[in-house]
């Protein structure tokens, strides 16, 4: 596991006279030791330093306001690329001080550089210790000139005028383009971004933030039949056009594309929640199925096919539960965060209608201190998945480790270090990612195997960790 590491600030003296003992080289080099995010304190003389081999790929980025909500957009740039340097598109909604300051964000972000590496890295130098890692990007200068790059992104952006905050922003699977939109006014939209995402493929320039156009483009629909606004929204990834959106005041809509650009709303909603409805994730197997999670701390599985019920409703966690996500690969697992901070792992098929006895729990982590902001199993690993607390932590999981005391002693042979690894510290946790204030969202790069985006009240980090397998190339390649 790679964290964050606790070394001590550099004092500063005055030189006395004849004090030979001043001197910066007699002071005494403090070992490397584990921090455990929540449970360790810092001293006064103490300071965390990001640790840049820790990533594979590591950069920071803002779009002017806060964003609240943002989607990976599927591109033709390849199904699975492992090159660096990367190209990614996003959109993204703001969180304005003033209604009419907001906009959506569509940008490209390319020369994403950066760098594979070992497994089990070099032991470093005495004098690596000192180096300044505060900004990640010039850490990798040179290594990123090997790869033929600038360490630094190229940002390209376009903004859409919105009047008020973005609650939560999705892309269509199928169609990239389509966007929808929720807003904290109380409605959904329903956008064409496709002039805005072909002029970025066509431009390399990177254009300052403060001097992006701000257009003003009607939407495609508008649908004003929730009763309140929402956070909840999710695209079919098996029917193209079809939407589901949850609202505040438990309600759900189901939606279904018409022609003309257009889509047919359910006047009547799904109900069953007795709070409002937080997330929604369609099945990645059954056209008619989907899920939601509520204030109400249940989850419920519903078939659009059966009725506007519940197929089954159960509690899930003592608190609010804030994000569900739905394992594409193992159409079986489903994830739940809570309020609480803790997140939950559920096999479906322990989940009986009939019963009111929940079996289907097979794990239930209690690492994070705060509420669970986003949750998203990696569409490349099945048993991997990412989550983000407001405890201002990013985490991997991997759901198949188990302690190996044997593979552990291995490691550290090879390595040549001492590593001080707490051993309360569960063994499915992966990588913990800090740096960022009040963390929102993540998102997996489904065509970047090891990418994850994160956004967070200071910005965006693109980020690669080392220690994830998919992202390294294979033998001979």
């Amino acid at each position: 596991m790679v964290r964050s590491i606790k070394k001590p600030k550099k004092a500063k003296r005055k030189n006395k006279k004849g004090d030979e003992s001043s001197s910066s080289s007699s002071i005494p080099s403090m070992p490397t030791k584990v921090w455990q995010p929540g449970v360790d304190k810092l001293g006064e003389e103490e300071e965390l330093d990001c640790d840049p081999t820790a990533y594979n790929s590591l950069h920071a980025f803002h779009i002017g306001w806060p964003c609240l909500s943002f989607d990976v957009v599927r591109d033709s740039l390849g199904l699975l690329r492992t090159d660096f340097p990367h190209t990614v598109y996003f959109v993204a909604g703001t969180q304005a001080e003033k209604p009419d300051w907001n906009s959506i964000g569509i940008f490209k972000v390319s020369n994403v550089s950066g760098k594979q590496r070992e497994l089990v890295p070099s032991k470093t130098t005495a004098g690596d210790s000192d180096m300044d890692t505060d900004n990640s990007d010039s850490d990798e200068d040179s290594e990123d000139e090997e790869e033929g790059g600038s360490a630094t992104p190229v940002l390209q952006l376009r903004k859409v005028a919105h009047r008020g905050c973005i609650n939560r922003i999705r892309a269509m699977t199928q169609n990239p383009h389509i966007c929808a939109s929720w807003s904290d006014a109380g409605y959904v939209q329903i956008w064409d971004f496709s002039t805005h995402l072909n002029a970025l493929a066509e431009s390399e320039t990177e254009v300052p933030r403060g001097a992006s156009s701000v257009f003003n483009q009607a939407p495609l629909f508008n649908f004003k039949g929730h009763k309140d606004e929402g956070y909840a929204i999710d695209w079919s990834p098996r029917v193209a056009g079809r939407l589901v959106t949850g609202d505040c005041k438990n309600c759900i809509h189901l939606w279904e594309s018409a022609s003309g650009a257009k889509w047919n709303v359910d006047a009547t909603p799904f109900t069953g929640h007795t709070a409002s409805v937080e997330d929604l994730q369609w099945s990645s197997t059954e056209d008619h199925v989907f899920a939601s999670c509520s204030v109400d701390g249940h989850i419920a599985i519903w078939d659009a096919r059966l009725g506007k019920s519940p197929a089954i409703y159960f509690k899930a966690h003592n608190a609010d539960v804030n994000v569900i996500s739905w394992n594409r690969l193992a159409s079986v697992m489903l994830a739940s965060g809570s309020d609480d901070g803790t997140f939950s792992i559920r096999d479906l098929r322990l989940l009986s209608p009939k019963s009111e006895e929940d079996k289907s729990l097979v794990a239930h982590f209690q690492y994070h201190k705060h509420p669970i902001t986003s949750i998203e199993w990696s569409p490349h690993e099945a048993s991997t998945l990412s989550v983000s607390s407001s405890d201002n932590q990013l985490t991997i999981w991997d759901l198949s480790l188990e302690k190996d005391e044997e593979e552990e002693a291995e490691f550290k042979a090879k390595t040549k270090e001492q590593v001080n690894a707490p051993a309360d510290l569960p063994p499915q946790l992966l990588f913990v990612h800090q740096g960022q204030k009040d963390l929102k969202e993540l998102h997996w790069h489904a065509q970047i195997p090891g990418m994850i985006v994160s956004t967070a009240s200071d910005g965006f980090n693109i980020l690669m960790p080392s220690n994830i397998q998919s992202t390294l190339p294979s033998e001979g390649v």
